[in-house]
């Protein structure tokens, strides 16, 4: 299965996991709080806002490669035929192009790359706190 020729919603399905559960791990080693506070931190990192933030500092840093700015691209023009919650559609199709460059490189076991990207996620929005 070549992941460049899924669906870039179904990327960003996958990728949406990864990220969550990258952050769950690094603020539950960081922290070590109780459920409802991990869940109140992990939202500064997985809200649509704040992938969306995190997404244009990448770009704008030229953080991609020419293959990861198409996925990017393609997640973010992908039509959605769910509701954007507590979001415009602007931004949340932004964090669906994070969220689909994620995918990508889990499903195309580009580990190294993927680690660098989910800590520089990470970093970006420890910046912005």
């Amino acid at each position: 299965m070549d992941p460049k020729l899924l669906n870039p919603l179904t990327l960003a399905y996958m990728g949406d996991a990864v990220l969550d559960q990258h952050v769950r791990r690094y603020i539950v080693l960081k922290l070590q709080s109780k459920p409802n506070r991990l869940h109140q931190v992990s939202k500064r990192y997985v809200s649509a806002k704040s992938q969306a933030q995190t997404l244009e500092k990448l770009i704008d840093e030229q953080w991609f490669t020419d293959e990861e700015l198409d996925i990017v691209k393609r997640g973010r023009n992908a039509k959605s035929y769910t509701k954007a919650k507590n979001t415009d559609i602007q931004t949340y199709r932004k964090s669906s192009g994070l969220e689909a460059v994620i995918g990508f490189l889990y499903l195309d076991h580009q580990e190294d790359r993927l680690e660098a990207l989910l800590d520089e996620i990470i970093q970006l929005v420890n910046e912005r706190e």
